[in-house]
């Protein structure tokens, strides 16, 4: 395997897996903050409903249109289901999200244990053989960041060729004929556990300490595919886009005979609530993506990366991710 220079990974990075940090700001600062809001998603949107308020205001003072308004009531109760609605919504992506989180934070750990087992229980008694032992240990090691880096890939869609750097030339060959690269890899740990093995590099008592992470791995590869092969139901979602919309459009109707040149503000306040909250709902039910909410995955990869190198004592290193001026953890 050759080795990998300082910064050789820069090429993987891209703007891919974003998310906002937050900052510690005042309450001032963190209410006329637009950077990193729903705001830039949705003002079009909120722009529609503002201006058609506007429109149907001026109809109402100067041509007298619209004088028999929709009962207040209606409204309440319609946007007191909706907002119910939104919130199921929005606790259902977070649940996701969270969950995704979760996943990831496990693998960070799994990773670190896997490959202190590997550089601690796997050894020779014969001094010959250490130079082999070594090898075998950072192949291993390394096999390791690979399947973290491919499950990313594996998620995002990115491409594959980014991982030759960390694998030997014969695994990335083999690795690109498989259809499931991070199950390759998986396999491949799998057999250099039973050729440490049969080489007597590995005590038979211990060849289950190698085998609990690796299955740990898998079940995080699998829970990770649940949430994003399981998307909330599309027929929920288009329901629930429409009712906002329709909520929206129709505000101006009902309020325009009681708040006459005030219902432009309202309308743009209530809109704003309701298609904000729809659009964060969105924004976080798919955390593996690329919007700018998602789970940092590329941060979360180079994390692991530097942390499993630093174990195998390497002090050239890429340097971790850090969020941007604006905020953005890459």
């Amino acid at each position: 395997m050759p080795e990998l220079p300082l910064g050789f990974m820069s090429g993987l990075w891209h703007s891919d897996s974003m998310v906002v940090i937050p900052e510690k700001l005042s309450w001032l600062a963190m209410l006329l903050r637009v950077h990193g809001s729903v705001l830039p998603q949705i003002w079009r949107r909120v722009l529609v409903t503002t201006g058609l308020a506007c429109v149907l205001t001026l109809l109402h003072m100067y041509l007298g249109w619209f004088t028999r308004s929709v009962p207040p009531l209606l409204f309440t109760v319609v946007g007191l289901a909706l907002s119910i609605f939104l919130g199921f919504r929005n606790s259902t992506g977070y649940d996701r999200y969270w969950e995704g989180r979760k996943l990831w934070g496990g693998l960070v750990n799994t990773s670190r244990n896997f490959s202190r087992r590997i550089l601690t229980l796997i050894h020779s008694e014969r001094p010959e053989e250490a130079e082999q032992v070594r090898a075998l240990q950072r192949e291993m090691v390394y096999l390791v960041i690979a399947y973290v880096h491919s499950l990313r890939c594996h998620l995002r869609g990115d491409a594959y060729q980014t991982l030759a750097p960390l694998l030997t030339e014969s695994d990335f060959v083999r690795l690109q004929a498989w259809s499931h690269p991070p199950l390759y890899l998986a396999q491949r740990l799998g057999e250099s556990i039973a050729l440490a093995h049969a080489h007597g590099w590995l005590n038979p008592l211990h060849v289950s300490l190698l085998e609990e992470p690796l299955s740990g791995l898998i079940d995080i590869q699998g829970g990770c595919e649940r949430i994003k092969s399981t998307p909330i139901p599309l027929a929920y979602l288009i329901l629930l886009h429409q009712l906002v919309a329709i909520y929206c459009l129709a505000l101006p109707f009902g309020m325009v005979e009681g708040l006459d040149t005030y219902t432009p503000v309202v309308v743009m306040i209530v809109s704003y609530a309701f298609l904000g909250l729809d659009a964060i709902g969105d924004s976080i039910e798919n955390p593996f993506e690329l919007d700018d909410h998602d789970l940092p995955l590329s941060a979360l990869s180079r994390s692991i990366e530097v942390n499993l190198r630093t174990q195998l004592g390497e002090v050239e290193l890429p340097p971790l991710l850090q969020p941007d001026r604006s905020g953005l953890l890459m």
